[in-house]
């Protein structure tokens, strides 16, 4: 069967377009080679996400580029592909299935007096045709990214993008260079007793939010949350061959390391703050940074898997992170992250770990 140009490639090739942005663009261009003459268009998928309600792609005929805009879960009924489309011309839009959650694909046209939203009764039937051939593609785009929005809300983006790449097998991973971040809330156990459920889950919320809130802002992935606790890595990027470079890539990831932290210490501070003027008690915590290689992989039983780290300088941090009570630090460093960075610390000496065999020096941040 002869098709015109974008549906044949709607039939044979869209499916595996990389990404719902390279899928908008390459059908505009199609679409405007068909002599179809549009200004824009959008694409608007609903993805299961803590935080994400609507991802939406605006493509700009005149340049071909295209740009994404966020609708949140919390905020008020966004139109924003509808909103840019209006922007540009008449529009013309339609959902590809029977929810509200299925995807939207609208076109802006180029007002030619016709009526009717500047399409003509031919251009609106050809576009009306593009749709129905594009919803199979389009049920695969969606699917692929509902997956990859689970998995990195429950993974994290980096281990997220290992398991979508199909590395699955347990016991397999790689050895990588990383800071890591090992923190718990202090006296957790007694506060659970006292607190209602569902306030406890709110402060956990809330203590997760200033970690791991700190942590994505500077370039770290939250690996798990263990009750109250979090551990989360920083790894080197971009390292090579090169030792210059590899130095350059630890200092980095150290550096990053200890703004998140501080940047923890602060949103902790405030919130604490908050606590105070609801009459609760403040939230200490513990917080201990480490640096070293660890194996980042599949780990587990054969039919549940965690994507995770494991090694030494894992069990180093959680000791030293155990080490902050007794201390009465809010945050230690170790010597290894210290040689990594031109932060001033205040040292501590040097203090024995449970189980690990070596003597560790311990920094802190001042405190003030």
């Amino acid at each position: 069967m002869d098709l015109p140009s974008p549906l044949a490639w709607l039939v044979d090739e869209a499916g595996a377009s990389p990404g719902p942005e390279r899928f908008l663009a390459e059908l505009g261009r199609r679409l405007l080679a068909d002599g179809l003459r549009l200004s824009g268009g959008t694409l608007t998928l609903s993805v299961p996400h803590p935080i994400i309600a609507r991802r939406t792609w605006l493509w700009r005929a005149e340049t071909g580029a295209v740009i994404e805009a966020l609708a949140f879960a919390a905020a008020p009924q966004s139109e924003a592909g509808r909103d840019w489309l209006t922007a540009l011309g008449p529009v013309w839009e339609e959902r590809r299935g029977p929810s509200q959650d299925s995807p939207m694909l609208g076109w802006a046209g180029i007002d030619n007096g016709a009526g009717a939203g500047g399409f003509a009764p031919a251009e609106a039937d050809r576009l009306r045709e593009v749709a129905r051939f594009a919803a199979a593609p389009l049920a695969a785009l969606a699917a692929r990214e509902a997956r990859a929005a689970l998995l990195e809300a429950y993974l994290g983006r980096r281990s997220a993008a290992r398991v979508q790449a199909g590395e699955l097998a347990r016991g397999t991973g790689e050895t990588i260079r990383a800071a890591l971040l090992c923190a718990d809330l202090r006296d957790f156990t007694a506060l659970s007793e006292v607190t209602e459920p569902h306030a406890m889950i709110a402060t956990l919320d809330a203590w997760f939010d200033r970690v791991a809130g700190a942590v994505h802002a500077f370039g770290g992935e939250v690996l798990k949350f263990m009750g109250d606790g979090v551990l989360a890595i920083f790894p080197v990027m971009g390292a090579s061959d090169d030792a210059g470079r590899v130095g350059h890539g630890d200092r980095e990831a150290c550096e990053a390391a200890l703004r998140a932290v501080a940047a923890s210490r602060a949103g902790m501070a405030h919130l604490d703050q908050i606590r105070q003027a609801q009459g609760l008690a403040p939230l200490p915590f513990g917080a201990a940074l480490h640096f070293g290689e660890i194996l980042w992989g599949n780990i587990g039983a054969a039919d549940r898997l965690d994507f995770t780290a494991i090694g030494p300088a894992v069990n180093l941090v959680s000791r030293l992170e155990g080490l902050c009570k007794p201390l009465g630090r809010s945050v230690l460093i170790s010597g290894a992250v210290a040689a990594n960075t031109a932060t001033a610390l205040m040292p501590l000496g040097e203090h024995s770990l449970r189980g690990i065999a070596q003597p560790c020096a311990v920094f802190t941040l001042p405190e003030n």
